[in-house]
């Protein structure tokens, strides 16, 4: 397995466990906002790092929500809705929003998964 997947899925992981341990559900809510941004944030950066090996993008190299969407549209349409879908639920609704919903988290951290699944099958056929 790539090591940029591998830092990807680490990203995730680390949201999911920011979640269960440190954000407190409590009939589908979580307590603690802090938390949901923190692993919001999380996530997305994971979904960053599978791109950015996907379209070979350097370390350090600081690209737009734009620059992306850009990207995946001349690749794969159903992979920028994803992305998208991402974006909107990881980075704004729970990175900058907090939104306390768990299946709103719960289907972000999904589609970040999927997203990074899909990234290591197409660089393991290239």
């Amino acid at each position: 397995m790539d090591n940029a997947v591998n830092e990807a899925r680490r990203y995730v992981n680390n949201a999911k466990e920011l979640l269960r341990d440190k954000a407190g559900k409590d009939n589908g809510v979580y307590q603690d906002r802090k938390y949901v941004r923190l692993a919001g944030h999380a996530a997305y950066l994971g979904v960053l790092v599978a791109l950015d090996k996907l379209f070979d993008v350097k370390k350090g190299t600081r690209k737009s929500v734009e620059w992306y969407q850009e990207q995946l549209r001349k690749t794969d349409r159903k992979l920028l809705d994803s992305f998208n879908s991402a974006y909107d639920t990881l980075h704004l609704a729970m990175g900058y929003d907090g939104n306390i919903s768990a299946g709103v988290s719960a289907d972000g951290i999904t589609t970040a998964e999927n997203i990074i699944n899909w990234v290591e099958t197409r660089t393991a056929a290239a």
